[in-house]
């Protein structure tokens, strides 16, 4: 009976060690689905490690938000693949440079707070970290609550891809 017991006791001890190692693995095992969060200075966007390229982490709900600088201004915009020209907020459009008398609204737009009036304008550069694109077609837009970065700036580039929640922007 002894004999049995110390048996029964030695396969669930080596069935046990057996567990615990398998769960050791598990948990400091990397996650290959998990996105790539990189840190980088404020002032400058993180690197992607080849030239000509950059690389941006999407937030908890899966937007991208980029620092930039309009006109030497910075700004800080939502990365908009769906929105046809870069667009500004009023208080983005005044820091950079475009005051009252600069801005016609003769266009309409349909933003996600409804219809509001934009100003077509031109920006002399939008530069992000190394990056810089001069003379960008844009809009400055009324009850807009953050600029948009969209494909009048992304088109200018030799490509962008969005891949498991990371945004990468390459050009030559």
């Amino acid at each position: 009976m002894i004999g049995w017991a110390v048996r029964q006791a030695a396969i669930w001890s080596i069935v046990g060690l057996l567990f615990y190692v398998v769960i050791d693995r598990l948990a400091t095992a990397p996650n290959p689905a998990a996105p790539v969060l990189t840190t980088a200075p404020a002032a400058a966007p993180p690197h992607s490690g080849t030239p000509n390229s950059l690389v941006f982490p999407a937030n908890a709900q899966g937007h991208v938000v980029i620092n930039a600088f309009v006109n030497g201004s910075p700004v800080r915009f939502l990365v908009d693949t769906g929105a046809t020209m870069v667009v500004l907020t009023m208080r983005d459009a005044a820091a950079a440079g475009l005051t009252s008398s600069d801005l016609n609204f003769t266009m309409r737009t349909s933003t996600a707070n409804g219809v509001a009036r934009a100003a077509p304008v031109r920006l002399r550069e939008v530069r992000i970290g190394q990056l810089s694109v001069d003379d960008v077609r844009a809009a400055v837009a009324e009850n807009l609550n953050i600029s948009l970065l969209g494909q009048s700036f992304l088109t200018r580039l030799d490509g962008y891809e969005m891949h498991d929640g990371v945004l990468t922007l390459n050009w030559y």
